[in-house]
C-alpha cells in the first residue's frame, strides 16, 4: 500500500468516524448535517419497508428515563433507540452534549417537516396526518394541493391503549402513504411507531414530530427566530400556554440537569 493510499483511507475512515451517530444520554443521535437529514428521510419514504424517525428534546429525555423506572419503561426506551434515525430536537440538549464533549446536530421535527413540504415532496407524494383537527389536513391539502394526504385522528390515552394502537397501525399499513406524519404526543408516537415497524406490514416513513403541524398551519404560534437561537422556545411556549405546560417547563423539564449529572458521573 503506497503512502497515498494510507493518507486516503485513513481520511475516509475519519469521514465515516465524523457521521457515525453520536451516544448521549443513552441516545443515539444523528451527526449528519440538516441537508443529509432530510436526503436520509426522503431515502426513507421511497422504500417499500417502514422506518421511522424520532426527534428527542428535554422533555422525552426526562420522560424516558421516568419510564425506565417501571416494569414496562424499557419498552419506551427501546421505541427511541430502534428508531432509523434520532434527531436532536432541543439546543438545550446540545449544549449539555457539548459540555460532555460531544456534538449533536440540533434539527427541530419543526423545522424538518416543513423543509420536507416545502422544498422536498413532489407531485403524487402521499402524506399520512395521525393526529391533529380535520382543518389541519385541509390548510395542508389546499397549501399543497399536488400531495395527496389523508388522516387518522386517534383517540386520547393512547399509549394504554392496545385496540387503538391496533386502528392506528391498520390506517398506516393501508394507507401505504411516503410520510406519515406522528403527531399525537410523545411518547405514544415513538411507541406506536415502534410497534407498526415490528407488525412489518406498513411501508414509508414515519414522523415523530409533535407540535409541528399546529405550528405549520398556525394553531399555535412558534417563537421568534431570535428566541429560538437563544434557547429560549420553551419559554415562549409557556407564556403561550402556561395552564397546560407549566408543569412540563418549570417542574419536569429542570428533572433533565440531575439525569445528565448523573450520566456524567
Amino acid at each position: 500500500m503506497t503512502v497515498h493510499q494510507t493518507i486516503t483511507e485513513a481520511r475516509a475512515a475519519g469521514v465515516r468516524d465524523l457521521l457515525l451517530p453520536r451516544l448521549f444520554l443513552g441516545l443515539r443521535f444523528s451527526a449528519l448535517s440538516r441537508g443529509d437529514i432530510v436526503a436520509r428521510v426522503r431515502s426513507l419514504a421511497r422504500q417499500d419497508k417502514f422506518s421511522y424517525v424520532v426527534t428527542p428534546n428535554v422533555d422525552h429525555i426526562v420522560t424516558i428515563d421516568e419510564f425506565r423506572s417501571r416494569a414496562d419503561g424499557e419498552e419506551i426506551y427501546a421505541s427511541y433507540s430502534n428508531a432509523s434515525l434520532c434527531i436532536c430536537d432541543s439546543r438545550i440538549l446540545a449544549k449539555l452534549a457539548r459540555l460532555s464533549r460531544v456534538e449533536l446536530t440540533v434539527f427541530p421535527g419543526s423545522d424538518l417537516t416543513r423543509i420536507l413540504l416545502e422544498q422536498h415532496m413532489t407531485r403524487g407524494d402521499r402524506v399520512a396526518l395521525i393526529g391533529g383537527i380535520p382543518e389541519q389536513r385541509e390548510w395542508l391539502a389546499a397549501r399543497w394541493p399536488d400531495i395527496e394526504f389523508c388522516q387518522y385522528i386517534p383517540p386520547d390515552g393512547v399509549l394504554a391503549d392496545g385496540e387503538a394502537q391496533d386502528r392506528i397501525a391498520e390506517f398506516v399499513e393501508g394507507a401505504r402513504c411516503d410520510f406519515n406524519l406522528f403527531i399525537f404526543g410523545a411518547p405514544q408516537s415513538e411507541y406506536v411507531a415502534w410497534r407498526i415497524a415490528r407488525r412489518g406490514k406498513a411501508r414509508g416513513v414515519a414522523l415523530c414530530v409533535g407540535a409541528s403541524i399546529d405550528f405549520l398551519t398556525g394553531t399555535k404560534k412558534r417563537a421568534p427566530l431570535w428566541v429560538q437561537q437563544m434557547s429560549l422556545e420553551w419559554a415562549h411556549r409557556l407564556l403561550s400556554e402556561p395552564r397546560r405546560l407549566w408543569k412540563r417547563y418549570l417542574i419536569h423539564g429542570p428533572k433533565i440537569f440531575s439525569i445528565w449529572w448523573s450520566d456524567v458521573g
